[in-house]
């Protein structure tokens, strides 16, 4: 609608067409559903371009999140296996002290 191609929002409700449907669309499933012209083809292809080009950004951009989130876990769990490690290494043993007496 914002495409002011309103006139096949009908045929495309009438075929379940879906966000994830459309974005499979090409020029002959296009014409299937009724679109004739071919300035309206060329406007609703241009449109997905940029829909499916601005959606791999986004998964891009969540799989570096991804990775930095994973990188970050990691660094925390070394630091705290380093703590954990100084710890025990500080502390005298239990039994020590007491097999001494």
């Amino acid at each position: 609608m914002s495409l002011n191609l309103e006139q096949y929002v009908s045929e495309f409700s009438a075929q379940n067409i879906n966000g994830e449907h459309l974005l499979q669309l090409d020029g002959s499933k296009l014409k299937a559903l009724g679109m004739t012209s071919s300035q309206d083809r060329a406007i609703i292809k241009k449109k997905l371009k940029e829909m499916k080009a601005s959606l791999e950004k986004a998964r891009k951009a969540q799989e570096k999140m991804e990775k930095q989130r994973e990188k970050l876990r990691k660094k925390e769990q070394e630091q705290l296996q380093r703590k954990l490690k100084k710890t025990d290494k500080s502390t005298p043993d239990a039994t020590e002290g007491t097999n001494e007496q």
